[in-house]
């Protein structure tokens, strides 16, 4: 038996898990790329089983997709998709911005909070050349922002399209810090949660006009 409070070791799925996830967000496997179990197993010495959970959780994060009768492949969206998925996020997040400021009450400033958090976590990967932790902050940083509106439905709404996105977000990023200085893209998303912690609208939505969203991937 562990001792009380030892950590218990990730599990055979959450390690294979974490090591696609990272593959597929640092660029190695490309959208589109096949998933062959048989390779994986070998690869990452396992059996089918958690690696199979491992794809099923991948799926439901939006980074996997699984086609009958052909197995599993890195999620790939057409560039109509990631045009209008883009879009709809701007749309989102402008709302988000437009209903939240000025930000007022308890609401707003725990909000902010986690916004700074999710920015400090996007820095502190920086520092410690942690690509997989940077994209994660990243991802929630975008969720914060649009949790700043405190409107449930709009977060509802809002959360599969930055799922879907997460990829090619990732990949924005990564371009971005092989063009720049690693720390160029953390610096973007500190002046757009300046504007935003300014608490004017116009300022903010200026901000996230120019925030770059996919600078780097056309």
């Amino acid at each position: 038996m562990e001792p009380d409070g030892e950590l218990k070791h990730p599990s055979l799925v959450e390690l294979s898990m974490r090591r696609l996830r990272h593959e597929i967000l640092s660029g190695a496997l490309a959208p589109g790329e096949r998933l062959i179990e048989e390779q994986l197993t070998q690869r990452f010495g396992i059996s089918r089983a958690p690696l199979r959970e491992a794809l099923r959780s991948l799926g439901q994060q939006g980074l996997v997709e699984h086609l009958p009768r052909r197995g599993a492949r890195v999620t790939e969206l057409t560039r109509d998709d990631v045009d209008e998925l883009f879009g709809l996020r701007d749309v989102l997040e402008r709302y988000a911005v437009e209903t939240a400021l000025p930000l007022s009450g308890a609401h707003g400033m725990t909000a902010l909070t986690v916004l700074a958090e999710a920015l400090e976590g996007m820095a502190s990967a920086v520092r410690l050349d942690d690509p997989l932790s940077e994209n994660e902050a990243h991802r929630r940083f975008h969720v914060a922002l649009v949790a700043l509106a405190g409107h449930r439905q709009l977060l509802m709404a809002y959360e599969p399209v930055i799922l879907k996105l997460q990829l090619y977000m990732a990949a924005n990023l990564r371009r971005e810090a092989e063009q720049r200085a690693p720390s160029e893209g953390v610096e973007r998303h500190r002046r757009l949660f300046e504007a935003i912690a300014s608490g004017d609208p116009a300022t903010a939505l200026d901000a996230l006009s120019r925030h770059g969203a996919r600078t780097y991937i056309g």
